[in-house]
């Protein structure tokens, strides 16, 4: 997979590299950067990238499991999961959430769409949870997935509550994070 990263003033990364690394962005110019200094700039762009790839993807793998909206299967699938989870389930429902949905993850929009789908989750009481766990358990391929039924589902949502949170967690930028993590260590010294 070949991966594009334009820096803008305002990026994670650009911030990294100029801050932290005191980088200029118009390199190569007159920086004299030696070798340790480039493979640090590409470990710290492998790292905000993957990382940020890596939730924001899962997640889309994630409902890429589901029967799919449009099509008779994801027809009924969507109807009995809007069933189980009540109005949570709007939340994430194709129809209410528009179909760029998960293009808006793919193209940088991580919060909105990890925010609705922990907001789904936050709604569901543990009956509709369980409910909506059979509904996907009954959903995903037991031929591809050998388990089946509720565990399936209960391991569905357990996994995309936790994803929808890595990639909330991944969109924390280290200016906003710098402090609280200095004062953290200097706390946890002096503990």
């Amino acid at each position: 997979m070949i991966v594009r990263h334009h820096l803008g003033e305002d990026d994670e990364l650009a911030r990294h590299l100029t801050h932290q690394l005191n980088t200029p962005l118009d390199w190569p110019g007159d920086a004299g950067l030696n070798t340790e200094h480039v493979a640090k700039i590409a470990v710290a762009a492998a790292c905000d990238i993957s990382y940020n790839e890596a939730a924001n993807g899962h997640l889309v793998d994630l409902f890429a499991a589901l029967p799919l909206p449009g099509t008779s299967e994801g027809a009924d699938f969507w109807a009995a999961l809007t069933s189980a989870g009540g109005d949570a389930a709007l939340y994430i429902d194709p129809a209410n959430a528009g179909g760029p949905f998960f293009n808006y993850l793919l193209n940088g929009n991580e919060g909105g769409i990890a925010g609705r789908v922990l907001s789904f989750f936050e709604k569901l009481d543990d009956h509709q949870r369980d409910a909506v766990a059979d509904v996907i358990g009954g959903a995903l391929g037991h031929d591809t997935f050998v388990a089946g039924g509720r565990y399936l589902g209960k391991l569905w949502l357990r996994d995309a509550e936790t994803s929808a949170w890595h990639v909330l967690l991944a969109g924390r930028r280290t200016y906003e994070t710098e402090n609280d993590r200095k004062r953290f260590l200097k706390a946890w010294s002096d503990a």
